[in-house]
């Protein structure tokens, strides 16, 4: 196995407009493996790498994209840019006390990160972690999300987690049958899954974050990380061989927006695990980095 340090998150970075208060918009780059990548960067200490696997276009919004990341000290060597692409943007509208959001990325370079499996495996090979989530995938073609996926399974084999979240989004998958197919047999292969309830009861039909997490470890066979996310609730952790264990969510004063909650709650976790803290003392540093988020518009502080 060769030597491995640091994450390397794989998705899709947007153009993201929030706030709208007025009809006045706030300009950001966000994404839902990016926004973990920024909260586990700024979490981290620096000599631990964190970098962003994704493709980008060749216009002046992708320039802008690479330089936030330039700016978070998120490593960017494996961005792919494709000329007469461009980044997929989407709009944060706050309507009667909840987020509307609207999208525009059917046309974004991101889509077409995976079509290079000698790119992949290159990208790869050097991350103690990979992450990356449902919408990853879902954004993919069958054959870019297979290849992705082997990618991901090869590093694994020389020495890499994998680590999932399935986030959720049916609107990107032609049908619900398949989604749920995909997002299953892709967790049972990974190290560390991060389900949210609210996502898993809607789509998988579970009563309880308890059954989420049980449901979870079946597919693993007990050989993963479990954290199931429930907002405000007790986050549930199952670790291989140990018992379920329910952690209590602090009160948060004010909420500005919850957008990108769950995202910071991984990067917060990954840190902590990279920084070599223990699974419980991971979850209570994602909790106090979702707490920070949710006080601010958008997916990252600005």
């Amino acid at each position: 196995m060769s030597a491995r340090a640091g994450l390397l998150c794989i998705g899709e970075c947007m153009v993201e407009l929030s706030g709208g208060e007025n009809a006045l918009y706030q300009q950001g780059f966000a994404g839902d493996t990016l926004n973990t990548a920024w909260h586990a960067r700024a979490a981290l200490r620096s000599g631990i790498p964190v970098g962003f696997f994704t493709a980008v276009g060749t216009d002046a919004m992708s320039d802008r994209m690479l330089d936030f990341l330039d700016s978070s000290q998120i490593a960017r060597a494996h961005v792919l840019r494709i000329p007469e692409r461009r980044p997929g943007l989407y709009m944060i509208e706050q309507r009667d006390g909840d987020r509307h959001f609207t999208y525009w990325r059917d046309t974004s370079a991101a889509r077409l990160m995976a079509e290079d499996p000698v790119r992949l495996t290159t990208a790869f090979a050097e991350a103690a972690y990979l992450y990356f989530s449902g919408i990853t995938l879902a954004i993919l073609t069958p054959q870019a999300r297979d290849r992705l996926v082997q990618a991901c399974l090869n590093a694994q084999q020389d020495g890499a987690k994998l680590v999932f979240d399935p986030n959720i989004r049916p609107a990107l998958w032609p049908d619900a049958a398949q989604m749920r197919d995909v997002l299953e047999t892709t967790a049972a292969l990974c190290d560390i899954v991060l389900p949210s309830f609210d996502d898993e009861k809607t789509h998988f039909g579970d009563a309880t974050a308890e059954q989420t997490c049980a449901r979870f470890a079946r597919l693993t066979k007990g050989r993963a990380e479990i954290i199931v996310r429930d907002g405000a609730r007790p986050v549930h952790l199952l670790t291989p061989g140990g018992v379920p264990e329910a952690i209590t969510v602090p009160t948060v004063a004010q909420i500005v927006d919850a957008t990108g909650a769950g995202d910071a709650f991984s990067g917060g976790y990954l840190a902590a695990r990279l920084s070599g803290q223990s699974p419980r003392n991971a979850a209570l540093k994602g909790i106090a980095t979702s707490a920070q988020v949710i006080g601010h518009h958008g997916a990252i502080p600005r």
